[in-house]
């Protein structure tokens, strides 16, 4: 039998939640929970409970900045314009400028 982890306020986490989104919708919460440093969990309760998310530089962030960084690359590369840029773009590049702003100022 496994040993039962509690969270940091000595409470057994032994509630599940589930709901569907969209593939849009799931690559946007996996980006943004990358980009935090946070496991997927621990996002989305910061979230939740409207709590500031406050990235730490490490090794796994920055893996997560540059990898996002080259599929914004990349997409910017196949756009003839800017017009054309999907609001999915323009939010992860949003999201990269504000991480980065916060560990360049943290």
């Amino acid at each position: 039998m496994s040993v039962k982890v509690k969270d940091p306020k000595n409470r057994w986490r032994n509630k599940t939640v589930a709901f569907r989104v969209s593939p849009e919708e799931w690559e946007q919460f996996e980006t943004a929970a990358r980009l935090s440093g946070l496991s997927k969990q621990e996002y989305l309760i910061s979230r939740m409970y409207e709590r500031d998310i406050v990235v730490q530089g490490n090794p796994r962030v920055y893996k997560a900045l540059r990898n996002e960084l080259a599929k914004v690359l990349e997409k910017l590369e196949g756009m003839d314009r800017m017009d054309g840029m999907e609001s999915e773009v323009l939010e992860t590049i949003n999201l990269i400028t504000l991480t980065l702003q916060g560990l360049k100022n943290g």
